[in-house]
């Protein structure tokens, strides 16, 4: 308990400097778009391209169907799990810059979606692996920058992504 508790004063620690960063207004714009990226859109419509393109025998989009599939309900299971609060809901006098989709912050769904199509995408497509996984660092740290996630949260979610996904392939390859 006592390290869960650490964790958590670090974690408070590195938000809050963050928030309260001199380029902290700057980044929030910023943020708003590229958290944006993580939404799903850009999920279903690689997914269609692939299933117009190579049809249901992509190994790609297979192993994609496939960690969405595990990803999904483990995500679940450990937001509800876990039940973390928010930073709106855990810090006083902190308001997030954008609404949250749900209650819980632990882990990032953005986050977690995005490492595990960035793990996909790179095996498959290794010139963009670097590109990709810098994509998905971004994707993490613009929600915490829109104050919705704390770090480990985005940590851990990078974290169940590529588990997933290096799985995945393994399931498919």
């Amino acid at each position: 308990m006592k390290l869960l508790l650490s964790i958590h004063r670090y974690d408070v620690f590195m938000f809050t400097w963050l928030v309260n960063a001199g380029i902290h207004h700057t980044l929030s714009n910023i943020s708003r778009h590229l958290s944006k990226t993580g939404d799903g859109q850009l999920y279903t419509l690689i997914i269609g391209l692939l299933y117009f393109v190579d049809g249901i025998e992509s190994p790609l989009l297979r192993a994609i169907l496939l960690a969405f599939l595990l990803e999904r309900p483990i995500y679940f299971i450990l937001k509800n799990g876990f039940k973390r609060s928010r930073p709106e809901a855990a810090l006083k006098n902190f308001r997030s810059i954008i609404k949250p989709s749900d209650k819980f912050s632990f882990p990032s769904g953005h986050t977690s979606a995005a490492f595990m199509m960035a793990t996909l995408l790179g095996y498959f497509f290794p010139v963009f692996m670097i590109p990709l996984y810098g994509w998905a660092v971004l994707v993490g740290f613009s929600r915490v920058v829109l104050g919705v996630h704390f770090p480990t949260d985005t940590l851990m979610g990078g974290v169940l992504g590529i588990s997933t996904a290096i799985f995945s392939l393994g399931q498919i390859i």
